[in-house]
This record gives structure tokens, sequence and C-alpha cells, in this order.
């Protein structure tokens, strides 16, 4: 079993132009949580950094979706529920599409928060992670 600070994370790059948005996120989830290592425990951060690029070129299956998912948000006053259909979010904040699809499929814990900080997305082709030295993830 790993203990806490054993695990040396690495850095991954994952291109998503052209792929479907569910079948990447679960693939970006497994790596931040840490079980494509042997060594995985439930209960430590065994995940590795996951660098996500060209967030506004991803596809989705079905025609209803675009129109029918709504992202919701509530500012905590009454009537202070915001609701954005899919289509809106993906021209507007695409990095933000990937990045709640990642976060439900990872733990409700202080865990999976600790595990959805090691994941960046951008929107086009340039990030500012080059001194991590990442490779190149195929999804």
């Amino acid at each position: 079993m790993a203990r806490k600070g054993q695990v040396v994370p690495q850095w991954h790059l994952v291109d998503i132009s052209g792929k479907v948005l569910g079948r990447a996120a679960t693939r970006i989830a497994t790596i931040l949580m840490g079980k494509h290592r042997p060594q995985y425990t439930p209960h430590v951060d065994t995940g590795d950094f996951v660098i996500v690029i060209n967030a506004a070129e991803v596809k989705l299956t079905g025609g209803s979706k675009l129109s029918q998912r709504l992202y919701q948000r509530y500012s905590g006053y009454p009537g202070g529920r915001k609701v954005v259909p899919l289509k809106e979010m993906l021209a507007a904040k695409p990095q933000k599409v990937v990045c709640e699809a990642v976060r439900r499929m990872l733990p409700k814990s202080k865990l999976g928060v600790a595990m959805l900080r090691k994941l960046k997305v951008y929107r086009g082709a340039e990030h500012p992670h080059q001194a991590q030295q990442p490779k190149e993830l195929a999804i």
C-alpha cells in the first residue's frame, strides 16, 4: 500500500480535439485517481497531473445533448439560480465543461478535491507547463 508522499506524480498531456467528452473524461479521471498504477491505494492520492489541451474542439454524441443538458449554479440568495445550456457553455467556457465532466467522476471528498487540483484544462493548444516535460497520452 502506498503512503502519502511516497508516490512521485508524473505529468501527462492529453489532446481531446475530436474526442468524445465522456470517454475522454473517464480516462482522465482514472489517471487523476491513480488507478493506472499498480500501487493504487483508495485513501491516498496516488494520481498524476493531467494537462488537457484543445478543450474547445471536444465532441459530443447525440444531437439533443447540446440543447437539453443544463449546467446550474446557485448564488445562495433567493432567485439566485442560474441555468446555462451546454451549447452556450461550450461556446463561452469549454474548459469548464471538461472540468465538470471529470469532477463528477472523482470521489466526492477532500481527496477528490485534491485530485481535481491536478487537472489543468486549456481552451487551445498552448499551455504554460512545458517545464514539467509532460508525456503525450493517447486516449
